[in-house]
């Protein structure tokens, strides 16, 4: 159901423009409500749904993207910025969690679950440092690569709208919803 062009009604919108200020506080605000969207796109659809590769050859699904998202902020917030290099990527399928996705109830609820407590665990690094951390260099996995914590937080809104995006045409293809 469309309401005004828009994906769900304005009052059920679970995401806010609280007017920010300043830098962490911003890309904090980006950062919440792009995996809202992510989430608001995966809304109401059954496990063969989430599943659909809905765009041939390609192998994305929305449930692959919740997997691949879980795998990119435990990178980012739980390898680069705590320092944790060694520990293994989760999803490690070769396609950064696109591929092996399930049609199944214990399966959404998996990737989700995942999905949310990753999200959890880079909220409570963010709740951590100030706008003076921003600047901090930190290593990356790649021998000699390193990234500000700016940067590295830049990066990830990209990944989401990039991805936020993607799911736009994923949603449309399953059931021909669209917006917002």
């Amino acid at each position: 159901m469309a309401f005004n062009g828009m994906f769900v009604a304005p009052e059920d919108d679970p995401r806010a423009e609280s007017g920010a200020v300043g830098e962490l506080a911003t890309y904090r605000e980006y950062l919440t409500n792009y995996r809202l969207t992510l989430e608001l796109k995966c809304r109401d659809l059954t496990p063969e749904q989430l599943a659909t590769r809905s765009v041939p050859p390609s192998d994305l699904s929305l449930l692959g993207m919740i997997q691949h998202m879980a795998r990119v902020e435990h990178h980012w917030f739980h390898r680069a910025l705590r320092g944790n290099l060694e520990v293994p990527r989760l999803y490690d399928d070769g396609t950064g969690g696109f591929t092996e996705v399930e049609a199944s109830p214990a399966a959404v609820e998996s990737a989700f679950a995942a999905f949310h407590e990753q999200v959890t665990a880079a909220d409570d690094y963010l709740a951590g440092i100030t706008d003076a951390d921003l600047g901090e260099v930190k290593p990356l996995p790649r021998e000699g690569e390193s990234a500000s914590v700016r940067d590295i937080l830049v990066h990830m809104i990209e990944e989401y709208a990039r991805h936020c995006g993607h799911a736009d045409l994923l949603r449309e293809c399953i059931d021909g919803r669209t917006g917002q």
